[in-house]
C-alpha cells in the first residue's frame, strides 16, 4: 500500500556533514547503505534522527508502516491537516487533524523525527514526475519533519523502523510549479523542539509553509522517474527557476538596504546576491 505526495528526495552529503550540522553520530549498520543517493524513494533506507534516540543518525525505511498493520505498508506522507482542508486551500491555517488519524496519532505525539535531506523533487498535481522539478533551499542539509513507527512482521518476526515525511499546505514555489502539498520543513531553531517537546500545540504548530523567500526550484530530467535512476545528473536543470534569480537578487538587495546597504557596497553586495 503506497501514499504519495512528496516521495523523492535526495541525500548527497557524506554523512561526517549531517554529522556535524546536526550534531550526531551516524550509527554503524551491517547492510549497505547508498550514499548519496539522487533517488531516495518508497522502500530505501535513509537517515533519520528520532526523538528516542535524538544524538544518533540510524537509516530507517521510507514508507511508514503502522505497529498495529497485518501487512506491510508504505505510508511515505501524513497530511499535518488530517481530513481537514479536503481542496488543499494553500491559505488553510485550521485544526491540525494528523493529530486524530488512526496511523499517526500515537506518532504525532511520541514518535517524532528528523528526516535529512538536501533538495526534494516535486511536480505539478496532475502531471506528477512527468513533469519534475528539483526543489532546493538556500542551506542545505535540511531537516523535514517525519513520523516513525515500529512493525513485526508477524510471518517472520523481522522487525522493521520506517517513517512517514508530513505534509502541509504549499507556499508559493510549490504553488509555481503547480503541486497542492509540500513536506514540512523546519527551522534549524525548531528541531530540537520537534524532537523533545511534550506539549502537542508546541508541536503541531511547527507544521507550516516554510519561507518561499528562502527557497526556490527549477525543471530537470524525467529520469528521476524511474527508481533505478540514480546519479548526478538527476540534479541538472533543464530549464529556468521558477523563480528568476534575478527576482531573489532584488530581494536579497531590499533587505541589506534595511540593514544599512550603500550604493558602495555594490561590488561587495553583488557578489553576496549572486545565488
Amino acid at each position: 500500500y503506497f501514499c504519495y505526495m512528496c516521495g523523492r528526495y535526495v541525500v548527497i552529503d557524506k554523512l561526517e556533514a549531517y554529522e556535524k550540522r546536526f550534531n550526531a553520530v551516524a550509527q554503524q549498520y551491517s547492510v549497505h547503505i547508498t550514499l548519496p543517493n539522487y533517488n531516495v524513494g518508497p522502500g530505501a533506507l535513509a537517515p533519520v534522527i528520532t526523538n528516542a534516540k535524538p544524538n544518533e543518525i540510524q537509516f530507517f525505511r521510507f514508507g511508514m508502516t503502522p505497529f498495529w498493520a497485518k501487512k506491510p505498508m508504505y505510508l511515505l506522507n501524513a497530511r499535518a491537516e488530517g481530513d481537514h482542508n479536503s481542496d488543499d486551500d494553500p491559505q488553510y491555517r485550521g485544526a491540525k487533524g494528523i493529530i486524530s488519524k488512526p496511523s499517526f496519532r500515537k506518532p504525532i505525539r511520541s514518535q517524532r523525527c528528523l528526516v535529512l535531506a538536501d533538495y526534494f523533487y516535486e511536480g505539478p498535481k496532475k502531471e506528477k514526475l512527468d513533469k519534475p522539478y528539483l526543489v532546493f533551499l538556500k542551506r542545505r542539509p535540511f531537516a523535514m519533519a517525519g513520523l516513525w513507527d515500529e512493525w513485526a512482521n508477524p510471518e517472520t518476526g523481522e522487525i522493521i523502523h520506517s517513517f512517514s515525511i508530513i505534509t502541509t499546505t504549499p507556499n508559493e514555489v510549490l504553488r509555481k510549479i503547480g503541486h497542492h502539498r509540500s513536506p514540512v520543513i523546519l527551522h534549524e531553531s525548531d528541531e530540537r523542539t520537534w524532537l523533545e517537546s511534550d506539549h502537542l500545540a508546541s508541536i503541531t504548530e511547527l507544521l507550516e509553509p516554510y519561507d518561499s523567500d528562502e527557497m526556490n526550484a527549477y525543471p530537470v530530467s524525467t529520469r528521476v522517474k524511474n527508481p533505478r535512476s540514480n546519479d548526478l545528473q538527476l540534479l541538472s536543470p533543464v530549464g529556468a527557476p521558477v523563480i528568476p534569480e534575478v527576482e531573489l537578487r532584488v530581494l536579497q538587495e531590499l533587505k541589506l538596504q534595511g540593514m544599512g546597504y550603500t550604493k558602495r557596497d555594490d561590488r561587495s553586495g553583488q557578489e553576496k546576491l549572486d545565488l
